[in-house]
């Protein structure tokens, strides 16, 4: 039987650098198959320029556009490693479908910009690129985001049992998989960012391990409180939300204005404490009856967000993709091989009642290699 060989590659908002798969969507009785997977770091100097890149600042466009080819070199690096890992050549491939590096998304004043250079990328790997996912998306009215459900109910809906799959990288979401076959997911909020954030400032790491740090500390409920007044948590799906909303700046005003001091862990305790109950408050009101709920994302190795996470959820029952055969860390990667096979073949990937788009599209805009 013919192979339908595609490339993921995702850079996500925790700025912890790039995942790629190699997957196979043809093998029978299975959504996919993994061949081969990489990830590469991102390098000091490539993540501070991206974390300035989030604001306004001199010189953008070309410190952005020397970003971006610094990008593509990883980018097609990581390809490169991948299909070592898979033991392909780029021939044997159809396309790599690559998303590009979040640095604007303003779907409410009708753009989202994925800083990235495909051109760059197909010319480094010798392969078709698939890339500029989220625009086409935005232009027909939607939220650009999440692109992922769509995918997800391809590999974990079951007639069976109603389960939800919530993806916490740098922002959550959350993808409602009901036995019926209908898919609904939105932006829960803050996944990783705020609390990556918080541990740079007070520890010198770009993530808190584990959540090791933030098991130090205890929520502090005044906090939390203010924090999950933001209009943004109790705002009707469909939503999509970046750094552009949750970061520092966001952080500083609300401990400001609720003259909150308090030591660092036990602000990095509610952090943790504020993405466990958005995401659990997400999935009460859209997602009631669901009986299973399977985390992925970088936030489902954090065993303090997991415990506050389960704990809001009982007495539903918490595990990760990993039980369901998916490393944590490859499903956002899988989901964009995934989208690079539907624009490869012409086919919609949007979902309407997920991004509140006018209509399915084609997404993606492809370089020839």
């Amino acid at each position: 039987m013919a192979r339908e060989l595609f490339v993921g590659v995702m850079s996500g908002t925790s700025l912890d650098g790039v995942d790629a798969v190699a997957a196979d969507f043809a093998v029978p009785g299975k959504a996919c198959e993994t061949l081969g997977a990489a990830h590469i770091a991102f390098p000091s100097l490539l993540r501070d320029e991206l974390l300035a890149l989030q604001q306004p600042g001199n010189n953008e466009l070309a410190r952005a556009g020397a970003a971006a080819n610094m990008l593509a070199e990883l980018y097609a690096d990581a390809i490169a490693r991948t299909l070592a890992a898979a033991k392909l050549s780029p021939d044997d491939v159809a396309a790599a479908g690559v998303h590009g590096q979040t640095l604007r998304h303003r779907p409410d004043r009708g753009f989202t910009v994925q800083l990235n250079n495909p051109a760059r990328v197909a010319e480094k790997s010798g392969m078709r690129v698939v890339a500029d996912f989220r625009s086409r998306d935005v232009a027909a009215g939607g939220q650009g985001a999440p692109l992922v459900p769509a995918f997800h109910a391809a590999l974990f809906a079951r007639r069976d049992r109603h389960r939800v799959i919530v993806n916490i990288g740098g922002i959550a979401n959350i993808t409602d998989l009901p036995p019926d076959g209908s898919v609904h997911g939105f932006d829960t909020g803050p996944g990783n960012v705020l609390s990556d954030l918080w541990c740079a400032r007070n520890r010198g790491a770009t993530f808190d391990a584990q959540g090791a740090w933030a098991a130090e500390g205890k929520p502090n409920a005044r906090l939390l409180d203010v924090l999950l007044a933001d209009p943004f948590f109790s705002a009707p799906p469909p939503k999509s939300t970046h750094r552009d909303k949750f970061n520092l700046q966001w952080l500083e005003e609300r401990l400001a204005a609720a003259h909150i001091d308090d030591e660092a862990e036990n602000i990095q305790a509610t952090l943790v404490a504020l993405t466990a109950r958005t995401i659990a408050d997400a999935i009460r009101a859209y997602a009631a009856g669901a009986e299973q709920v399977l985390a992925c994302g970088g936030g489902a190795n954090n065993l303090t967000l997991m415990k506050y996470l389960g704990r809001e959820l009982e007495p539903r029952e918490l595990g990760t993709t990993a039980d369901e055969g998916v490393p944590v860390e490859q499903v956002e990667a899988l989901a964009f091989a995934w989208l690079a096979r539907e624009a490869v073949a012409r086919r919609p990937a949007n979902l309407p009642e997920v991004t509140g788009a006018k209509g399915r599209r084609v997404l993606g805009a492809i370089y020839p290699k």
